[in-house]
């Protein structure tokens, strides 16, 4: 059976890794080689993760409290935790389900005196064209923000010109992994210079904590080939055990709730000596080949799939697929298809710790009603460079036996904001 999703990495980059951990290191020496290779230079931070980034953003910004902060309608639960942890309100923005971005009339309606910024999280691979939500921000004096945990397609790192900040993530199951950290890049010189001085501060996470999650990652690739990946899917079976669940467990970055004083302590440290020689190496050599392989494995599927299924993002102005989502009228039936098949599907849970944002209790109208249905009828697909061409054609011939009987998706349409 061919697990749902590749882990990014070689065992030629874990046994790098395992090796810096025994050796020393001058942390800020290599935290500016990583920044060097961001294009431009002196534009980034290198941190120990999205999260952290994204929190040092915040404390520099020093929004006053019970301010507004649009978010789009899916992303990581724990960046809208951070939010709150500043004292923050978290606002979604219902999503189009052609581009996967934030509905720009949206945007607007939802901006009242107390926004004071946007963060846009293009989803699944793919990327938001930000020129609209800037022409927004200019007027209203909001910051944008792009986090790009899901949707890294270059080894610049440049983003989208237009926002203020953005994040991109190296965490284990993200585009050429570090295992960990995350790079951000922020344009203003005197809120970086802010947030260069925070980050000075903060504690170094523990080589120890980096050597194992090296450790672990070693054991998952091995866990990857078909046959070892089927004898644990009949081992969970047999143990009663939720396959889903277990996987999701494996791959978690943080494992303590976003309100927890743990929280705080681990994401508030920088990275290792060891992470960053890994960081660095994985933006060094980034494999761009690797990269267009999957997007059109991607492209392939997609213009294989059946009229019944619907795939979101289609209209988006780059899909990578770092992963494939599709929308299935009986999202349980495509996923016992595909096993059948001997592909392992899933749903978003337990790819992806991905979350509709609720709405506010007393905002109740910014409830995200497009992006809440997508997260109960999509399925991601396996497909990554790696799967044989026997596979694919088996993936296909599942699709295509569920579509053959499968009524059609129809997308709702995101409601409308009233202030």
């Amino acid at each position: 059976m061919y697990p749902r999703h590749r882990i990014d990495i070689g065992l030629g980059d874990l046994a790098f890794a395992a090796r810096a951990c025994a050796r020393r290191a001058d942390r800020r020496r290599l935290a500016e080689a990583v920044e060097r290779l961001v294009s431009p230079p002196d534009g980034a931070l290198a941190c120990l993760s999205v999260r952290s980034g994204f929190d040092l953003l915040l404390d520099a910004l020093d929004f006053p409290s019970g301010s507004d902060i649009l978010v789009s309608a899916i992303t990581h639960p724990d960046m809208v935790g951070i939010v709150e942890l500043h004292g923050l309100r978290p606002v979604p923005v219902d999503l189009d389900l052609d581009t996967l971005a934030p509905r720009p009339e949206l945007v607007e309606s939802a901006i009242g005196p107390s926004t004071r910024a946007l963060l846009v999280s293009p989803l699944f691979g793919t990327t938001v064209d930000l020129e609209p939500y800037a022409e927004l921000a200019r007027g209203t004096g909001l910051l944008l923000i792009e986090d790009c945990a899901q949707s890294l397609h270059e080894p610049g790192l440049r983003g989208d010109p237009h926002a203020d900040a953005t994040l991109f993530s190296f965490g284990p199951i993200k585009t050429a992994t570090a295992l960990g950290g995350a790079v951000v890049r922020v344009r203003d010189p005197e809120l970086r210079e802010r947030m260069r001085e925070a980050l000075a501060g903060r504690p170094v996470q523990p080589r120890r904590q980096f050597l194992a999650r090296v450790l672990k990652f070693a054991a998952l690739s091995a866990l990857a080939r078909p046959r070892a990946f089927r004898a644990f899917v009949r081992l969970c079976e047999r143990q009663g055990r939720d396959l889903d669940e277990m996987l999701s467990s494996f791959v978690r970055g943080f494992k303590v709730p976003y309100d927890d004083a743990a929280f705080r302590k681990r994401i508030r440290r920088r990275p290792c000596g060891p992470l960053l020689r890994l960081l660095h190496r994985r933006l060094a050599t980034f494999d761009v080949g690797r990269l267009a392989r999957r997007a059109a494995l991607g492209e392939h599927i997609v213009e294989e799939l059946p009229a019944p299924f619907f795939h979101p993002g289609w209209r988006a102005p780059i899909r990578s697929h770092w992963v494939l989502p599709v929308v299935s009228a009986d999202p349980t039936a495509l996923i016992a298809a595909l096993r059948r098949e001997g592909l392992d599907a899933a749903p978003p849970h337990a790819t992806s710790a991905i979350v509709v944002v609720p709405a506010p209790p007393e905002s109740p109208e910014t409830e995200a009603v497009s992006a809440q249905w997508l997260m109960e009828h999509v399925v991601f697909l396996p497909a990554y460079p790696e799967l044989p061409e026997r596979a694919v054609r088996r993936l296909l011939e599942a699709v295509r036996e569920v579509g053959a009987t499968a009524a059609p998706v129809e997308p709702p349409r995101a409601r409308a904001l009233v202030r």
